[in-house]
């Protein structure tokens, strides 16, 4: 069995009598992309924040990629994690080139793939501009580069299209996609499931600092026990009605 690329066991994090994090435990598979679901508050950030290595847990263990994310080699393993936080910022009168390479070195990973990650996420023709010319989509592509310098085998994106019109989307989650195919472990964090159910392949939903709901979206759907509302118009046969509740529970035609 491979070992899980995070494993969060009965993580608690408290501020003061604030419970952030309330026994949470769950696993993100190497290659998975999950979606980390939950409103504001629900605990989502500080479950980044503690997979990234920032804060540390009131109880319980924290595991990524094996390791520890607060022990004495966290450098090397914050090496293989990529971040792209909710609201990303550059250095305005720099280039994207000129960002890239700052963050590449910062980073200390080889700054020759830099011009293949502008290419990656669709940058290259304004790779010399300047990020106060970039529009809100093109800024978001160029914080995904930035998480991707080193080839990380863990991405993390705080709600990455938030802001964005909906072509900038698509393009944004044609580029996850592309890392899904890839194999790279990607935890994704949304308020909704709507718009990424389909580029994930489980979710976990949070709730005051609690895993209420784990799975894929079919297993979640079927755990809510929604309704599913199908308006058709035109005229359909008896046989082809008789067909969709056959295959369905109806409750009015």
């Amino acid at each position: 069995m491979s070992t899980p690329a995070v494993r969060l066991q009965d993580v608690h994090k408290h501020y003061g009598s604030l419970r952030a994090l309330d026994g949470l435990s769950l696993e993100v598979g190497a290659g998975e992309v999950l979606g980390l679901l939950g409103h504001n508050g629900a605990g989502k950030s500080t479950t980044i924040k503690l997979i990234l290595g920032l804060i540390e847990a009131t109880g319980g263990e924290v595991q990524v990629l094996g390791r520890s994310p607060c022990g004495q080699d966290n450098q090397k393993l914050r090496m293989m994690l990529g971040y792209l936080p909710e609201s990303v910022r550059f250095y305005e009168q720099l280039s994207g080139r000129e960002v890239l390479d700052y963050f590449a070195r910062l980073k200390g990973v080889d700054r020759k793939q830099v011009g293949r990650l502008f290419e990656q996420v669709g940058l290259a023709h304004a790779a010399d501009r300047r990020v106060k010319t970039y529009s809100k989509g093109m800024r978001q592509r160029l914080g995904l580069a930035q998480a991707l310098l080193g080839q990380p085998k863990l991405l993390l994106l705080d709600e990455p299209t938030v802001g964005l019109d909906p072509l900038a989307t698509r393009e944004f989650y044609q580029r996850v996609d592309e890392l899904r195919r890839q194999g790279t472990t990607v935890i994704l964090c949304s308020h909704v499931l709507p718009g990424i159910e389909e580029h994930i392949d489980r979710a976990v939903i949070l709730a005051e600092g609690k895993l209420r709901a784990a799975g894929s979206v079919a297993e979640l759907r079927r755990q809510a026990e929604l309704p599913l509302t199908i308006e058709v118009h035109g005229h359909w046969s008896d046989g082809a009605w008789n067909d969709v509740a056959g295959q369905y529970t109806v409750n009015q035609i």
